[in-house]
């Protein structure tokens, strides 16, 4: 982002008349309270696939929960499962197994089911060979979200780049997040601002986005 964009942030709390109700929100990168768990789910059919593990490059960066990874902790990403989910993952190989907590997005490596964090590969037997055939236990399932509409406002493969995006944006609107996933082995850094309830009121932060110089996309999760 330019340097006009950025004063034009500066701009833009005396543009839409709300600097005061604006100053209280929370900047981006403050930890989220995670919701609480609902009620065990009932009992569901096992899924099978392959585990990866990912960690270094991604230790201390956020995850899609909001919450910073911590690649000791066991934790794990899924494409498929909500964030929040608990299971229990089986090296099948071994027969090994360890309870995770969904709280990112991944692999996206076609064929991989489940991407373990460092601490829980290594419980499962699985950093040297870097990948097993597992099978996975739902114990707790994660909050079904409604489908929202989200703005899209950067796409990075640095991430400080999209956290001085995401930080800028940040001091006027509370809804900012900086979402990261590996896509072919590489990471990709997202800014977007949501969910929004329906495509009208994504459109419509979509125009003072483009107030400010920026472009911006608008996805439904």
């Amino acid at each position: 982002m330019g340097g006009e964009a950025y004063r034009c942030l500066g701009r833009l709390a005396a543009a839409l008349g709300v600097a005061g109700a604006l100053s209280g929100c929370a900047l981006f990168g403050s930890r989220r309270t995670p919701p609480p768990l609902p009620p065990a789910a009932a009992p569901r059919a096992s899924l099978t696939g392959v585990a990866s593990w990912y960690g270094p490059g991604f230790n201390g960066k956020h995850t899609a929960s909001g919450e910073i990874y911590d690649q000791e902790d066991l934790t794990a990403a899924s494409t498929t499962l909500p964030l929040g989910t608990h299971a229990l993952v089986t090296n099948l190989q071994n027969g090994r197994s360890v309870e995770v907590r969904i709280n990112d997005r991944g692999p996206f490596v076609k064929g991989r089911q489940i991407d373990l964090s460092h601490g829980a590969a290594a419980a499962l037997g699985i950093i040297n060979p870097g990948t097993a055939r597992v099978r996975i236990d739902v114990i707790r399932m994660g909050p079904q979200l409604e489908p929202g509409y989200f703005v899209q406002v950067g796409s990075f493969s640095n991430s400080s780049r999209a956290r001085r995006l995401g930080t800028a944006l940040s001091r006027y609107f509370p809804d900012v997040r900086v979402d990261h996933f590996n896509l072919g082995g590489r990471a990709v850094y997202r800014v977007r601002m949501g969910a929004f309830p329906d495509h009208a009121s994504a459109l419509a932060r979509a125009g003072i986005t483009a107030r400010l110089g920026l472009s911006s996309i608008i996805e439904r999760q």
